[in-house]
């Protein structure tokens, strides 16, 4: 992406960033010329962010007050965020009769709350200087379901709510918001998900890859986390300027029947 304009190198926060795609998101606009804050629950982000030339804030995105503490911390390293990525995530597979009620809420925190709350904070910088990027990593589950993501599900089909809402009010600000919906990327936490699904559905791990996550792909294979970071770049470039309040599939043909 090109990072001239009226603040140049943009700067970026870029959350759920230690592994799969926030660490490819932080590598990509590294590379690209951002100025990078990587936000992570786990301090052992601390050390990937560094690799890739990004500076690192550990925080619980669950809590309302450290989402606001890491937008603080990046307008104190560089003067404010004209980048937002909301990619934090957790799944837990379970039935929904059974689906435990903190874990739902936890979901619902970090996955929905989490990413108006940062949208908010970050946006009265964009609104000044009439230019802003909001890239919402949601899923092909912000349009279809599946059993046993009862949380999940929900929080993604809010987070397009969120995002096309967002692109609405921004408009006239410059700033856009658009949603990356990837079926099943090669991820810690689609890994985790091969032993829970298994263990749901009485199946074992190759039949639960085969046969339920990418049963319905024309393209049978799992996506990789640059993929997804390559196009995260686009759309945080001058070059996207007119695309917003999208949602940009990338399901391997999982809803072209």
């Amino acid at each position: 992406m090109s990072t001239s304009g009226p603040q140049a190198p943009r700067v970026a926060l870029v959350t759920g960033t230690s592994s799969g795609i926030g660490r490819a998101v932080v590598e990509k606009l590294c590379q690209t010329g951002c100025q990078v804050l990587a936000v992570d629950a786990d301090p052992g982000g601390q050390s990937v962010a560094e690799a890739a030339g990004a500076e690192f804030h550990c925080a619980d995105l669950t809590d309302g007050e450290q989402c606001r503490a890491a937008v603080a911390r990046a307008e104190a390293l560089f003067g404010g965020v004209d980048i937002l990525v909301n990619n934090a995530g957790i799944q837990h597979v379970e039935r929904l009769e059974t689906f435990d009620e903190g874990k739902w809420r936890t979901i619902i925190d970090l996955m929905l709350t989490a990413p108006f709350i940062l949208t908010q904070a970050v946006w009265p910088h964009m609104r000044r200087q009439q230019w802003g990027r909001i890239i919402n990593i949601a899923s092909i589950h912000a349009h279809v379901a599946s059993p046993g993501k009862a949380a999940y599900v929900s929080a993604k089909h809010g987070l397009l709510g969120l995002t096309r809402t967002a692109a609405l009010e921004g408009g006239e600000q410059g700033i856009t918001a658009n949603a990356l919906c990837p079926a099943y990327v090669r991820t810690p936490l689609v890994e985790r998900q091969i032993a829970d699904q298994a263990r749901l559905h009485g199946m074992d791990e190759q039949a639960v890859i085969e046969q339920i996550m990418l049963e319905g792909a024309a393209i049978k294979r799992l996506i990789e986390p640059e993929e997804v970071a390559g196009i995260a770049d686009y759309l945080a470039s001058e070059q996207a300027s007119a695309v917003t309040g999208a949602s940009w599939d990338i399901n391997l043909g999982w809803t072209a029947r």
